[in-house]
């Protein structure tokens, strides 16, 4: 898929874990790995909202369009 989720890079720098992550945005830990591993397939935009306000970066931190060959 040409979406990237770079979940887990902005969690190293700000170093908070799945759980804390869970807890401060609501979701539940199995929804957030599944983000996080990049196995979604759609993500809410109020998910993201909630996400970017927790780790206090952009929609463009966490989300990359990669064009495929």
């Amino acid at each position: 898929m040409p979406i990237k989720i770079h979940l887990n890079d902005m969690m190293s720098k700000r170093k908070i874990s799945l759980n804390e992550l869970s807890q401060k945005v609501g979701i539940t830990l199995s929804n957030l790995s599944i983000i996080k591993n990049q196995k979604c397939r759609a993500i809410r935009l109020s998910t993201l909202a909630k996400l970017c306000e927790v780790l206090d970066c952009q929609p463009g931190d966490l989300i990359e369009y990669v064009k495929e060959d």
